[in-house]
């Protein structure tokens, strides 16, 4: 069926391959990726923008004694598909399965983990650095996306390497996008680059006519570097990157496979840091996927014929994204801020209806923070959407600029707890351990899509300090009505039994419920409270609970150690009852379905059910003695 990629077995195979094979590889590649992401969902748009790029790596590197780091990593579905993994695609993203994102452990062709943003030039970086050291014939090559450049750790890196005397080659993808649209100085920046047509059109007219000449043509071209470089002095205006220490060559057609290839030739030869400025499309090749990349960036399984996938559903995301916008209406003092993602944090709807309000730092969490910060230091009460996964990235701001200064902040905490399928470097599993502990910082659960817009309320028109809600991805809830509304410390007594009493934080209502039906099934009834406060804790009502109950038993989608799970048994330290405490032992749940992830994790109703009941019969043998 495909012609040419049933031939590649290892990268050896792409270099094997002449301009015209290389060509029909890449054209077997995009089809064979949109096919096998239509059954199981996943990163197309970013895949299907790098496939001349990644052929063209392959063929020019020597892997894996070279290595590719691919920042985030979600665009490396080519590199997997040409490194022996194709076999295992219907099992992507999938519990045991192939991972979404590079991974060690799956292929020594994987030669650094990523999962988060602007990490693979400090990666690469050191790791040339570290081969050279020790001697080694070893090049690793950092490709980075534009997006990702708006992160500071990527400066950060491109200012340390610069200075680098030895060969060193950043691979800039240049799409416009991240994972929305991307915005700011930056973005403005690498347009004017690709935009130069003085410069861009004599070097393009320079290289067409020096091919024409016998024998010495290709040769020449690629090596006018200084030819150029003079050119380009004498026309525009120094790149950033120049002023950093790169050689810089490009704009280029990153779909142009054999121009790719003689530009990375050629960096290879330069004795210094080179950077590679790759223009390339997202969703290349598909039309869906290129009208709307941002649809298409994560995506679940479509049709083919029509880029149809099933029908979408409200989350957590978009409700509170709906709420934030009607309160806004009636107070101008609200500012949304996100991260570059508007649409996966559900505030596109703000963006829409107040624009002048709304702000899109691009992906730069720290920098969201403290610029929030700022924003809250002179009267307006910023909403900060960030998925909990990255919102790690700025622990220090939310500590130093936001809580030890007692600032009026929202932090919305999208996507917290196990989120599925992207595996162990989005899972939210860390921010009740690290907000928790947090000076000033206050903590809410919705159980339900009703508490999280009552929280919404209390947090932007009451609420002041820092508070942050916490919620997951999708709709996972326990639809319930709460016997009382809202009070900040207070906890919900959702039922009433006898001698176990489930604490249940945040959309684990759900799963308390379902513990309660197993446990009647056992003759035992059970009391449910919903905790929705777990910063401060209802300190009354848990103490109330372990007067009254043998067993308390908690329940929290995220890290045990640090946890209000272990808060609640310090609380309750001194009083004659026993206290499960259900949580992630371990913060590494690898990929699956959230369903899987828990039973996987203990988190599951039947596993809890028989740990209670563990309990309960090992207590009633030790009266038997």
């Amino acid at each position: 069926m495909y012609r040419m990629l049933d031939k590649i077995q290892t990268p050896e195979d792409v270099k094997k391959l002449n301009s015209e094979a290389l060509i029909e590889l890449a054209a077997d590649v995009r089809a064979f990726l949109i096919e096998s992401v239509s059954k199981t969902g996943g990163h197309l748009a970013s895949n299907l923008g790098v496939v001349e790029l990644t052929i063209a790596l392959f063929y020019c590197l020597d892997l894996p004694r070279d290595g590719i780091v691919w920042d985030v990593g979600h665009q490396s579905y080519v590199h997997k598909l040409l490194t022996g993994r194709r076999a295992g695609f219907d099992t992507l993203r999938k519990l045991g399965g192939l991972s979404g994102f590079p991974k060690c452990s799956e292929s020594v062709y994987d030669c650094f983990n990523t999962g988060h943003s602007s990490t693979a030039i400090s990666a690469a970086f050191g790791m040339t650095k570290a081969a050279a050291l020790k001697g080694e014939e070893t090049r690793f090559v950092a490709v980075v996306g534009d997006g990702a450049l708006t992160g500071g750790m990527a400066f950060e890196a491109l200012n340390d390497a610069g200075t680098y005397q030895k060969n060193f080659i950043v691979v800039l993808n240049d799409n416009e996008m991240s994972i929305a649209k991307n915005v700011g100085g930056l973005s403005k920046y690498l347009t004017k680059l690709r935009t130069r047509p003085l410069y861009n059109s004599f070097k393009s007219g320079l290289e067409r006519s020096i091919r024409h000449i016998p024998y010495i043509g290709e040769n020449t071209v690629l090596g006018l570097k200084k030819v150029k470089d003079a050119v380009r002095h004498l026309l525009t205006s120094t790149t950033v990157f120049e002023d950093l220490g790169f050689t810089y060559l490009g704009p280029i057609d990153g779909h142009d496979l054999p121009f790719l290839c003689r530009v990375i030739q050629q960096a290879k030869k330069i004795n210094g840091p080179v950077l590679i400025h790759a223009v390339t499309t997202k969703g290349k090749g598909y039309s869906f996927a290129e009208a709307s990349p941002t649809h298409f960036h994560g995506i679940g399984a479509f049709e083919v014929e029509t880029g149809m996938a099933s029908q979408g559903y409200d989350s957590y995301a978009t409700v509170m994204g709906k709420k934030l916008s009607m309160l806004a209406e009636g107070d101008e003092t609200i500012c949304a801020v996100t991260a570059a993602m508007p649409d996966g944090t559900g505030l596109r709807r703000f963006m829409e209806h107040y624009p002048e309000r709304f702000f899109d730092v691009g992906i730069a969490e720290q920098h969201a923070l403290t610029f929030s910060a700022g924003l809250s230091k002179q009267g307006l009460t910023p909403v900060v959407a960030i998925y909990s996964t990255f919102l790690q990235r700025a622990y220090d701001q939310v500590l130093h600029d936001v809580c030890l200064q007692k600032l009026r902040l929202v932090l919305c905490v999208d996507r917290a707890g196990v989120v599925g399928e992207d595996g162990e470097t989005h899972q939210g599993l860390y921010d009740i351990a690290y907000l928790l502990h947090m000076p000033n910082m206050t903590l809410l659960a919705p159980a339900n899509f009703s508490e999280l817009e009552e929280m919404l309320s209390y947090a932007v028109k009451d609420h002041r300090g820092p508070i942050a809600i916490r919620y997951p991805r999708g709709n996972m809830q326990e639809n319930y009505i709460g016997a009382r509304p809202f009070v900040l410390g207070q906890s919900d007594w959702v039922c009433h039994g006898g001698m176990v009493c489930l604490m249940a934080a945040g959309h684990m209502l759900q799963t308390a419920m379902v513990v309660k039906k197993f446990l009647e099934t056992s003759h035992i009834t059970a009391t449910v409270l919903n905790l929705r406060s777990l910063q401060p804790l209802d300190q009354d009502a848990i103490r109330e609970a372990a007067k009254t109950h043998s067993v308390l038993v908690t329940i929290e989608d995220g890290i045990a150690h640090g946890g209000v799970g272990e808060r609640i048994a310090s609380l309750v330290h001194d009083m004659p009852v026993r206290v499960l405490i259900k949580a992630h032992r371990n913060g590494i749940v690898p990929q699956g379905t959230c369903s899987e992830l828990y039973a996987k994790c203990g988190l599951d109703a039947k596993t809890i059910t028989e740990e209670i009941l563990d309990i309960i019969n090992g207590e009633k043998q030790h009266e038997k003695t």
